[in-house]
């Protein structure tokens, strides 16, 4: 089998029986880049040479007998949203299209550390705010199954990175499902670990309170040896918290003994394409056949879900994307040419004898600080900035900003109550399959309402992970959704394991011939 369609722990063994080299095996990845990846339009951007010269590195220390990290050789894709020092880290915006980020975030760190091969740079919805990834300031990505299809958001790019065998393993971030959503499109494993399971520090914020940065891979296996990796407490996040890191790799090998399952009433209302809820059900009925006790189980407040999360995080967003105005970061207007159309304004004004709208007339700084924004961000973004400006404004912010607070509060209670009765939910992770690419343009609520099944987990702060488990006639891939509490990662690693032992979903490939 070529290497590129082998996992990232076969490719691990094939380095350490001396089968093939991490040269090899990044050489391989990058070629397929070179055929494939300017029709699936995944990566932002790669740089073969320093790709190699890591993997030389990799290969030189594998030679020498010295010690290697877990992940020694291995090619990854990372999230353009995830600082790395000396790179152009642009979150898909044309505000940051020029910014080299001067430090490493931690989970960089983490990979370098495990001696990973950074490969490249993925695709994603500006800022990560979308679901489909059309929303990138620089290019769409086209879902490796069917390239008139979204790969889904906002780690589109991440998703499609590995199901189009580009990378064995990328990096996604998971702010309402950006993670488990994309996955789910495009046939591969992607976990969404708990609020402060990973540290954030060197990601670039969307929404603070709800942001995780996890991994993406096509097994169960593949996602518990990054995971690994990056876990743990980190002090320059104060959001992190201080918890063991278990064995994720030990934790799969268990048994499936005493589970119970919690078949969330919800998630199988109306809205729920038939050809999905068929797959999951059957996934349920295996488990079952596993020994697993499967029991319904209610999240009253799940419906309020997407307008509780559609305030919070665009109120977070807006605020945190403040910054980049042009002065402070970001994408600068042409000062001179708009100091020359303020002159033009107002001697404009003074001729016609308008003195006092002359001087109205908005300074050059301001008119800077707009034109800037207004440049440098794309229309998603502009919405949620003023959707969450508008929420958190006075006389707004406890109608709106305050009420989706109390509202997640009910939810996280929810959860709490669903826990004491099982140990982990199961369902779907989407109401549809891949969408058509543009399908949702001009309706932005049917784009929030793909959201339904996973932002509540954000809310919430718990883990997340979506697992392959079956396909559609047209031959679409759909997901499973298996949730688990916030530091209960290996429970949900190692039930996810279970289901994967016994079906063969998560080894399809897409027939995506070079070209």
């Amino acid at each position: 089998m070529s290497l590129i369609n082998l996992t990232a722990t076969e490719l691990l063994g094939q380095m350490q029986s001396g089968q093939a080299t991490s040269v090899d095996i990044t050489r391989a990845f990058i070629e397929r880049i070179k055929q494939v990846d300017g029709r699936v339009g995944a990566l932002l951007r790669y740089d073969a040479d320093s790709a190699l010269a890591q993997a030389e590195a990799v290969d030189r220390k594998r030679r020498a007998k010295q010690p290697l990290g877990p992940l020694a050789g291995l090619p990854i894709a990372v999230k353009d949203l995830i600082c790395s020092t000396g790179e152009l880290t642009t979150c898909a915006s044309k505000i940051l299209k020029d910014f080299r980020a001067p430090y490493d975030a931690t989970v960089i760190m983490r990979l370098k550390g495990a001696d990973a091969v950074l490969l490249g740079r993925t695709n994603l919805d500006e800022f990560a705010m979308g679901g489909s990834t059309e929303n990138s300031g620089f290019q769409p990505t086209r879902n490796p199954w069917d390239l008139s299809r979204s790969p889904g958001g906002s780690s589109g790019g991440s998703a499609a990175a590995v199901a189009a065998s580009l990378a064995p393993l990328s990096l996604g971030t998971d702010t309402g499902g950006s993670i488990r959503q994309p996955a789910a499109f495009c046939g591969i494993t992607g976990l969404k670990p708990g609020y402060g399971r990973v540290s954030r520090f060197g990601l670039v914020a969307f929404a603070s309170s709800l942001d995780q940065i996890g991994p993406m891979a096509w097994t169960v296996e593949d996602a518990a040896l990054l995971l690994g990796v990056i876990a743990g407490h980190d002090p320059r996040d104060s959001t992190s918290v201080n918890q063991p890191v278990p064995d994720y790799l030990a934790a799969l090998r268990r048994p499936l003994d005493g589970l119970t399952l919690g078949l969330v009433r919800e998630h199988f209302a109306a809205g729920l394409d038939g050809e999905i809820e068929s797959a999951v059900r059957e996934a349920i009925r295996l488990y079952e056949s596993l020994g697993a006790k499967v029991k319904e189980v209610s999240l009253p407040h799940s419906k309020y879900g997407v307008a509780a999360y559609y305030l919070v995080a665009p109120c977070e967003a807006s605020s945190n994307l403040a910054r980049y105005d042009g002065i402070h970061y970001g994408h600068r207007a042409d000062e001179k040419a708009i100091q020359a159309e303020f002159e033009a304004d107002r001697k404009q004004l003074v001729a016609a004898g308008k003195h006092e709208a002359a001087e109205r007339l908005d300074m050059p700084l301001v008119r800077l600080y707009r034109r800037s924004r207004e440049e440098g961000f794309g229309p998603e973004v502009k919405r949620r900035i003023m959707l969450g400006t508008y929420a958190l404004s006075a006389g707004y912010y406890d109608a709106y900003y305050l009420k989706a607070l109390k509202v997640r509060r009910l939810i996280q209670q929810d959860y709490l109550d669903a826990f004491k009765q099982c140990e982990l939910l199961i369902g779907p992770v989407t109401t549809t399959p891949a969408i058509k690419l543009g399908e949702n343009a001009n309706n932005p609520l049917a784009m929030y309402l793909l959201d339904l099944y996973t932002v509540t987990a954000n809310l919430a702060g718990v883990a997340g992970i979506s697992i392959p488990c079956g396909f559609t006639k047209a031959g679409l891939p759909i997901g499973l959704q298996l949730q688990g509490a916030a530091f209960a990662e290996d429970r949900l690693l190692h039930a996810a394991q279970q289901y994967q032992a016994k079906t063969d979903w998560h080894q399809k490939r897409p027939a995506l011939a070079s070209g």
